[in-house]
């Protein structure tokens, strides 16, 4: 096999296993939603939070659908306005997400007056109601949702809602992005407080209202902090600043028995008024520790600062992202 064959064949595999991640991630959130997020009245803002709140004044209409409802016209109005910004992998995410709610929600409920209803008594014979668990059902919503919506974005994708609402009071409001997403999700969320907490619409209040509201922002966090651990992964670099009268010694360990580098920085102590050379290093936490009894057994009386590094590119460490790759933050 010559070097352009196999160069094809892996091409062909990872374009197909990014499609195969997309249908599975999608499956995973729209799993979260129909089994942890839906039954409980959870509101966690986008289009299918919307499409609960619409679901309790038009119960005959299933979730999926009124995700239908919106992503459609949003995904028109981005085409037009964004163009090609928006590719096929998005659209079809967006299309298919809801379609399998749907279906999934066929299969867990016994029949239509239950789909209807979305009694969690009723889901999988009775076997998953988590009613007397709603903090439980609320987290293991928001890891399946942000585990799944994770997946899909680091396949370069998105599944449309409010990211586009977002987009778009960017471009035509002047309004951040991040902003504008927490404003779309904002106004469903108190929309399910106004629906299903005050019955407006529905007739019937919901005695917890006030708590589900509560469950319902604390989903969107969890959510949103699975999605940025899935794209980022969690932040295990530590960034020391060493002051020391051993710099050479130091210098030993860190290039030596350390194996990284580190950066000189010029600084002059404001008491003493003495010039001197500051240590810039950066290690992984499990490091951190060694470092620090090294120091201590070279230089007892060194000044360190310890401090997080939120991201860090180059050697050693992560690579740096593509242009238009999707950031968490």
């Amino acid at each position: 096999m010559n070097t352009r064959s196999l160069l094809d064949r892996i091409g062909s595999w990872a374009w197909w296993r990014a499609w195969l991640l997309i249908f599975i991630g999608c499956s995973i959130m729209g799993a979260g939603f129909v089994l942890f997020i839906n039954p409980y009245n959870f509101v966690p803002g986008g289009v299918y939070g919307m499409g609960i709140v619409l679901h309790n004044i038009f119960p005959s209409v299933q979730v999926g659908t009124f995700g239908y409802m919106f992503d459609i016209p949003l995904m028109i109005t981005a085409i037009l306005i964004f163009g090609g910004q928006f590719g096929t992998r998005t659209v079809l995410a967006a299309l298919y997400t809801p379609g399998f709610m749907n279906i999934l929600t066929r299969i867990v409920y016994p029949d239509q007056a239950a789909i209807e209803a979305l009694d969690p008594a009723l889901l999988l014979g009775g076997h998953l109601d988590l009613s007397n668990d709603l903090l439980l059902t609320c987290i293991m919503g928001a890891v399946m949702c942000g585990v799944g919506q994770g997946i899909v974005v680091r396949q370069q994708a998105t599944t449309g809602g409010t990211d586009i609402v977002g987009m778009l009071l960017q471009k035509f409001c002047g309004i951040k992005f991040s902003t504008g997403i927490f404003l779309a999700d904002g106004f469903v969320v108190l929309s399910g407080l106004v629906v299903i907490g005050f019955g407006l619409g529905t007739g019937e209040a919901s005695p917890n209202g006030w708590m589900l509201t509560l469950y319902s922002l604390l989903t969107i966090y969890i959510s949103s902090r699975v999605v940025a651990y899935m794209l980022d992964g969690a932040s295990y670099d530590k960034l020391l600043f060493i002051i020391s009268d051993h710099n050479d010694r130091l210098k030993q360990f860190i290039l030596g028995e350390l194996n990284r580098s580190a950066t000189y920085i010029k600084s002059k102590g404001m008491y003493t008024d003495t010039a001197r050379e500051m240590i810039f290093l950066v290690v992984s936490r499990k490091e951190v520790r060694q470092v620090q009894h090294k120091i201590k057994e070279i230089d007892p009386r060194a000044f360190v600062v310890v401090t997080d590094a939120y991201e860090t590119f180059g050697e050693g460490f992560k690579q740096f992202p593509d242009k238009n790759e999707i950031q968490a933050e």
